[in-house]
């Protein structure tokens, strides 16, 4: 069954952020991973509005998620991250269809 990354991002400081958008692609492909939004217009319908960008990333599968988001190669573009920006990651479970 497929899982969604929901990754929502507070930019903080754009030219180092984009060191990190050069290296995430990679680590996301590697355990088959795809962007289904990657930073896109916006619109809050309902709620208080979050600033920030929103990316949306599928996974064949819950165990594919946590192994991108775990391994070596996704921590060491996570450094990247670090200080750039601020983000909350959000890993679930998709619907069987």
């Amino acid at each position: 069954m497929s899982a969604y990354l929901i990754v929502r991002v507070e930019v903080t400081d754009p030219e180092r952020y984009r060191e990190y958008m050069k290296h995430s692609p990679a680590a996301i492909a590697k355990f088959g991973g795809r962007f289904l939004a990657r930073g896109g217009e916006t619109v809050t319908l309902e709620g208080d509005q979050q600033p920030g960008r929103v990316v949306l990333v599928e996974f064949p599968s819950m165990e594919q998620a946590k192994a991108f988001y775990e391994s070596p190669e996704y921590q060491a573009a996570k450094a990247l991250r670090e200080g750039a920006a601020n983000g909350h990651f959000v890993a679930v479970a998709g619907v069987e269809s």
